[in-house]
This record gives structure tokens, sequence and C-alpha cells, in this order.
């Protein structure tokens, strides 16, 4: 379908908890939106995208991992909830809403998720690892929050430049993109 611009720290979207989805709702919708969300992520090499990442107010999530040997697993999370933690994951992270930035993050190793698929049937998924870190991410992309904000205050104010120099960057970039050829 469509790739999609994808939203950068500092705007409004990304810092707003998305509203819960009422399947029957969206479910005409809802075929074309996941396309745009994994033709997007792929253009851009991410492993998962939130949809307030592309500027839209839902509760829905999608995740694509690389498995060798295998088809990636692709999964979609409608109205997602952990429900289950365990363990504890220190591993460096990225964001398609920070790119060129990246920062070790503390994260549960293990989780246990409820959620609705593309097809609008429950489901519940135990994700460990790489998948479990994604799971968290984009969760946390619903609930409005960015990854740097799992980072201690003091390492925070110590990215405070790189992120102002970003910032400057990224709108740019955006700004190119909207001119006339």
């Amino acid at each position: 379908m469509a790739i999609k611009r994808i939203c950068k720290y500092g705007e409004k979207i990304l810092e707003k908890k998305t509203r819960k989805i009422n399947f029957d709702e969206l479910k005409k919708n809802l075929p074309a939106i996941l396309v745009d969300m994994f033709d997007t992520m792929d253009a851009v090499g991410g492993i998962g995208l939130a949809a307030n990442q592309i500027g839209l107010d839902l509760r829905l999530a999608v995740i694509k991992i690389k498995r060798e040997d295998e088809e990636p697993l692709s999964i979609v999370i409608i109205n997602p909830e952990i429900v289950e933690k365990s363990g504890t994951l220190y591993e460096e992270e990225g964001c398609l809403s920070f790119p060129g930035l990246f920062a070790r993050i503390r994260r549960t190793a293990k989780v246990k998720m409820r959620a609705i698929n593309e097809k609008g049937m429950p489901i519940e998924i135990t994700a460990e690892g790489l998948f479990a870190k994604a799971v968290q991410h984009e969760l946390d992309h619903l609930d409005g929050e960015v990854f740097i904000n799992r980072l201690p205050l003091m390492s925070r104010l110590k990215l405070k430049p790189a992120l102002i120099k970003l910032k400057s960057q990224w709108k740019k970039i955006d700004e190119s993109k909207m001119k006339p050829m």
C-alpha cells in the first residue's frame, strides 16, 4: 500500500496514551492499515511499529522478528496488555522515532501478553529475549512512553545535547520531503 511518515521524538502523539480499539468498528479498515504499517516498518528495517508512530491514535502494533532458517515471526497485537513478567534484560535498544539513537535499556526478559489479533480473536503470547523486548517497547509507545524514559535521569540528561542535534536533523529531513520538486 503506502510507506507512511514515522513520527519523531517531540511530536505530541508519541506522548499520548492511545485509545482502545473497538474491533468491529475498525475491521473494515484494518487490512489496509496493517499493510501500511508492515510496509513502513520493513522499509526502514524495524522490528516493531506502533500505530501512533505513524500518526494513528489506535491501540495497535505490529512486530516482525527475523529467525534463522525460518520465516519471520510476524504478529499483530490489538489492545495488548502484559499479564506476567519475569527476569531482566539489559541491552541496547533503538527506536524508529529516534533514528540514529541507541541506549542500553533495562527490560523484562520474559513476558506473557494478551491481545486481539488481526482476525479479532483473543490471543495469549509468551515472549522471551528480543521478542519480549519488542513487545514491551511497542506497548510503551501505546501508553505514550518512549524508550529513553526508561533511562535513569542522569543518562537522560547526558542524552539531551544528542537529542537536540538529532531533532534538528529530523526536522531538516522532514522539511526536504515536503518541498515540491
